[in-house]
């Protein structure tokens, strides 16, 4: 089994009021130096066999498609190193 990510961000040019709102709290919680948050979303995949390229691009277009919105959002879709436990 493998573990795929897909990280989804808003893009740099979409407003972010959530990450706003985190921003505003971190000080009022004793928190500094923190300039700028945006909020996004991570997805995790567990695949069955090895991952290919072939696995990437379907997952790819899972991330197109379905877990994210290509007209506010970019994604980044990247395998996890497994645990050696």
């Amino acid at each position: 089994m493998a573990r795929v990510v897909v990280d989804v961000m808003p893009k740099p040019e979409i407003l972010d009021p959530q990450g706003k709102a985190v921003l505003g709290a971190l000080p009022r919680l004793g928190f500094s130096g923190v300039t700028d948050v945006r909020q996004g979303k991570r997805f995790e995949l567990e695949i069955e066999g090895d991952v290919s390229d072939e696995v990437l691009a379907s997952v790819a277009q899972m991330a197109e498609t379905l877990l994210s919105n290509p007209v506010i959002e970019n994604y980044q879709v990247r395998v996890e190193a497994g645990d050696s436990a």
